[in-house]
């Protein structure tokens, strides 16, 4: 995420990064006002606005059914998290170890699966078996590989809770 949570990757109801055209197109062309842009963009864009449903469940069963926004949404969100993954390799020189994470990234053998595809030119190789089996924290990488895939739970409420702490303790 960037100045706002509306940078970066497709969300369940955010856009994601968007050309800032788009903005500027729809308030000259579509008169919209820049209250309904920030409701559009943070509430009812990405995967709800591609596939109908935020959930990835039920867009990947509903790809499975053929539905073509469904197709079009997995689309969208594994093309921007490829590139995402890319993006940060670039900028960091290089990739040691590739970490999935958060619902999706957690829950999705699927969606891991097809990011990995995409990657191996970055040393990114996932074991199909290990990828689909197992739950919490794990390493789903093909042994051997030129980078560590793993599966790591996000565990945002014990940072939240380290935080406080840290502030309490300042306060005292």
């Amino acid at each position: 995420m960037g100045f706002t949570p509306l940078e970066g990757l497709v969300m369940a109801t955010r856009s994601g990064t968007v050309d800032p055209g788009l903005v500027l197109w729809l308030e000259e062309h579509v008169g919209m006002p820049p209250a309904e842009l920030a409701a559009t963009l943070e509430h009812r864009s990405g995967l709800l606005g591609l596939a109908g449903t935020a959930d990835m469940r039920a867009i990947l069963a509903a790809e499975a059914a053929a539905d073509r926004n469904a197709t079009l949404a997995i689309g969208v969100y594994v093309h921007r998290l490829r590139a995402s993954i890319a993006a940060m390799t670039a900028a960091l020189g290089g990739l040691d170890v590739l970490v999935f994470t958060g619902g999706v990234g957690e829950n999705s053998p699927a969606i891991r699966a097809r990011a990995a595809e995409g990657l191996g030119f970055l040393g990114v190789e996932v074991d199909g078996a290990a990828n689909v089996q197992g739950t919490g924290d794990r390493d789903i990488g093909t042994p051997g590989a030129a980078v560590r895939t793993l599966v790591i739970a996000a565990r945002e409420d014990l940072e939240i809770a380290h935080e406080v702490r840290a502030v309490l303790g300042a306060a005292g």
